[in-house]
């Protein structure tokens, strides 16, 4: 009997990706997810007999080994072996042999080499290298998700977009994830690798995840990313201006060394990037008014002058208007049951956890309960969205600081936590996943339950001002704060009475309410500051100062008005988007109650419009055009306008100049598409004056 060899191997790509939901990695390779069937198709060099030796050779690492789990010998002709894996002959026609193979749902996901194995021929196939993912459409893997409207958004789709902004001002940035690019599966593969995990533990997305969140910031092992929130980003990219994670990642994977500069909602678009890209579902999470409590204690003391200014270099805790991580879907075998389902992880390097900068992957649920002693790094997560406000005012007496504690807020931290709703472009409001509603029962008890795991430590206020503070002030206990509540109804209420342009007067004003019997003196402070998103004072532009007063149910309203060239220098200096911040003080000299409100808005931009058809076809040309008015009063300078559209024109940069009043800018881009299905092209203008306008336009390709 002549020997039997293999003159072909036919990985069936089209058939298989597409039943894989992998059809759209941009990769020569055959990509396949764990735990269900792919066909394999064998050319012979005769007919197989029964008595034939056949095996296909599936390994993964260095030097795969059978002991090891490392290596998969699968023989159609014998038992299943103890590795998980199946391999059965679906049909011989003549020379060809068509074989089934299932990986294990539990097997390591990464790259493994194919051979075959006839007799003691060995048959090593060109571009044999198979990509094995994690699989959410498979009921025994343990990121399985059961809802197919979810898997789309959450594995598939490779768009979307990052909600930003301020509590009360929310607006979506459009992120292109651009899991299925070029170079992206492979610049995933590599950092697994780069992770340090065990083959072992590459079958566990528990460890995966947490792996990844460490190594998408380059702060202790020279991953992905180099944060950066200094405000001059001369050395690389301004975060303002990545558009998605394709080109982040594509330079990674080319150059190996961090690439510069991301901020959370980078960070947490790369992570998501490649959550997706590997098989577990992932999503965006943005959390409004963020505690980043630096010492666990649930609560951020904020410190402020008597004109109701925020001081800077007081504050060690800070509270960010927006902060962005990642959830991701999976079970948690590791811990008791009940924890299954969503788990925060977080990619921004804030604090180190087991000496790596990683955060999570940390249940919803323990989040929710209060169950912080749970891993990984819940109470950090917890107190980002529960922590307290104590407002201090400083006051100077006979030259020495003085700290008077003037309110306590403990319901402004950790709300609209949101992200994109599954299968359209709106925000998904889903604060109450985190949090039971404010004010009931089950918070109280969840809270209780937090604080008495969460280490009391002593003193409230930092040992370093111990020493100026009157014992009088100090808080001894980190239990559960109470809101102030005001015997006079004092309510304060802070509104922009015109739109806040930049180049025009900054109109805003603060309403001081009272609703008890009586008349009320009142002296009010009130200041308008700028700030970047993570809290840090940019400039002080104004203050006003008055005394009101009131009778019973009434009301004032008190303006509060900055002239443009007063903020305008501040704006073009700064490389960060700057936000509006006001903060008033009020106090009622008859009863000495005292509150604190402050808020954050937002400058309002020109919008972009985006000229195209709503349909083209595949390979097709289309022309796509991007219209910009500036419609301020000042020039915007050195403006550049930034466009990309996943599988129809790669990422493009028009340089604009200065951009006076009034003027009028048209590019084109000339589109041709190489994918079918609804994609999306999105564009984003940055200026010295205007960082970040951007918009999004979906087209239909046939």
């Amino acid at each position: 009997e002549s020997d039997l060899k293999v003159t072909g191997v036919d990985f069936l790509k089209s058939q298989n990706t597409r039943l894989h939901h992998t059809d759209a990695y941009n990769i020569k390779n055959l990509v396949v997810r764990r735990g269900q069937a792919f066909q394999i198709q064998l050319s012979l060099s005769r007919e197989l007999k029964a008595s034939d030796k056949l095996a296909l050779r599936f390994g993964i690492g260095e030097k795969p080994m059978k002991p090891r789990g490392t290596l998969m010998s699968l023989n159609p002709r014998q038992e299943p072996d103890y590795s998980g894996w199946q391999i059965s002959i679906v049909k011989i026609d003549g020379k060809e042999c068509l074989l089934s193979v299932i990986s294990s749902p539990s097997a390591s996901v990464g790259i493994y080499s194919l051979n075959v194995k006839t007799g003691t021929n060995i048959y090593k196939p060109e571009d044999g290298d198979v990509y094995l993912l994690f699989n959410p459409w498979c009921e025994d893997d343990i990121v399985f998700l059961a809802n197919e409207a979810q898997r789309k958004e959450y594995v598939l789709n490779d768009t979307g977009c990052i909600y930003v902004g301020s509590a009360y001002s929310i607006y979506g940035r459009p992120w292109n994830f651009g899991q299925f690019e070029e170079f992206v599966l492979d610049a995933c593969m590599y950092l697994l690798d780069k992770s340090n995990l065990r083959l072992s533990s590459r079958r566990d997305p528990v460890l995966v995840s947490r792996a990844m969140s460490a190594l998408v910031n380059a702060n202790d092992d020279k991953g992905v990313l180099m944060g950066n929130w200094s405000g001059n980003y001369d050395k690389g990219t301004s975060p303002l201006d990545w558009m998605g994670s394709v080109s982040i990642l594509q330079q990674y994977y080319k150059t190996k060394k961090p690439v510069n500069y991301g901020q959370c909602w980078v960070f947490a678009g790369v992570l998501t990037t490649v959550m997706r890209c590997l098989g577990i579902p992932s999503r965006c999470v943005s959390n409004f008014n963020s505690a980043h409590d630096t010492d666990e204690n649930l609560r951020v003391d904020i410190y402020l002058n008597e004109f109701g200014e925020k001081l800077n270099r007081m504050s060690l805790d800070s509270v960010w208007n927006f902060h962005v991580w990642n959830d991701v879907w999976m079970k948690r075998t590791d811990l008791p049951s009940g924890f299954d389902g969503w788990q925060a992880i977080d990619s921004t390097p804030q604090e180190q956890s087991q000496g790596a900068f990683q955060c999570g992957p940390c249940p919803l649920k323990a989040v929710r309960d209060g169950d912080v002693y749970l891993p990984y790094d819940s109470k950090f997560v917890f107190a980002e969205v529960n922590a307290d406000k104590v407002y201090w005012v400083v006051k100077k007496v006979r030259g020495k600081d003085k700290y008077i504690k003037i309110s306590t807020e403990t319901r402004g931290i950790g709300v609209n936590i949101s992200t994109k709703a599954v299968g359209q472009d709106k925000r998904e409001d889903i604060t109450l996943q985190y949090k039971f509603p404010e004010g009931s029962e089950e918070e109280r008890r969840a809270m209780q339950k937090a604080c008495s795991f969460i280490r009391p430590s002593g003193i409230g206020i930092r040992a370093r001002f111990a020493s100026t503070m009157s014992v009088g002030d100090m808080d001894s206990k980190p239990g559960v704060l109470h809101e102030t509540v005001s015997k006079t109804g004092l309510q304060l209420e802070i509104s922009n009475t015109d739109t806040l342009y930049p180049g025009n007067p900054l109109e805003m004003a603060i309403t001081v309410k009272t609703s008890t019997p009586g008349s009320w003196t009142i002296n009010l402070a009130g200041s308008c500051q700028l700030q970047s998103y993570t809290g840090k004072i940019e400039a002080s532009l104004g203050y006003v100062k008055e005394t009101i007063k009131l009778d019973g149910r009434s009301e004032a309203k008190v303006p509060l008005k900055i002239a443009a060239d007063s903020y305008m220098k501040t704006l073009a200096l700064v490389e960060d988007e700057v936000l509006i911040h006001i903060t008033a003080i009020a106090e009622v000299q008859e009863t000495n109650d005292k509150l604190t409100k402050e808020t954050t808005m937002r400058f309002e931009y020109p919008p972009i419009t985006v000229q195209m058809p709503e349909t083209a076809k595949l390979n097709e040309d289309f022309t796509c055009a991007f219209i910009f008015k500036n419609k301020l009063n000042v020039p915007m300078d050195n403006c550049k306008l930034l466009v990309e559209g996943l599988g129809i024109f790669k990422m493009a940069t028009f340089d604009q100049g200065d951009v006076k009043p009034g003027r009028i800018i048209k590019s084109e881009v000339i589109c041709t598409p190489t994918r079918v299905g609804e994609k999306k092209i999105v564009a984003k203008l940055t200026s010295a004056q205007v960082k970040a306008i951007s918009v999004e336009k979906a087209i239909t390709i046939t």
